[in-house]
């Protein structure tokens, strides 16, 4: 069983854990070292009991207000749940009439047209100066 020392409000702690565990040892250890840094912050030196008692209910405070939020967004997602899917929105696209398509494609047609016959003029313009 692997031995690790951890640093808490300023001291070190000599604790062993399941091989494979030491980096959430480490974390764990960081997040109550945080809290303790705070009460050394706010109150200063105290004894060592004292700091990881104060510190591990600092932890559990917050810890119950994100359980607490866990269960409210849990119902929330039940609720959701249990209502199903919402019905799909309709949507219409109006459909254009095959008489405006082709009246479409002769305006365009005529278009191209003219403007062919622009170059052409332009160009014989151009040539004869």
């Amino acid at each position: 069983m692997p031995e690790v020392t951890i640093h808490i409000g300023g001291r070190s702690f000599d604790v062993s854990c399941q091989e494979g565990e030491e980096s959430y040892l480490h974390s764990a250890a960081k997040m109550l070292d945080d809290e303790a840094q705070v009460l050394s912050d706010q109150i200063g030196r105290m004894p060592e009991a004292r700091m990881l008692l104060m510190a591990g209910l600092m932890l559990a405070d917050k810890t119950a207000a994100v359980e607490d939020r866990i269960r409210v967004v849990q119902a929330e997602l039940d609720q959701l749940r249990a209502a199903g899917a919402p019905e799909p929105e309709r949507i219409e696209v109006p459909v254009v009439p095959p008489a405006v398509t082709e009246t479409l494609a002769e305006l365009a047609a005529r278009a191209e047209a003219l403007a062919a016959e622009i170059e052409e003029r332009t160009a014989a313009k151009g040539g004869a100066a």
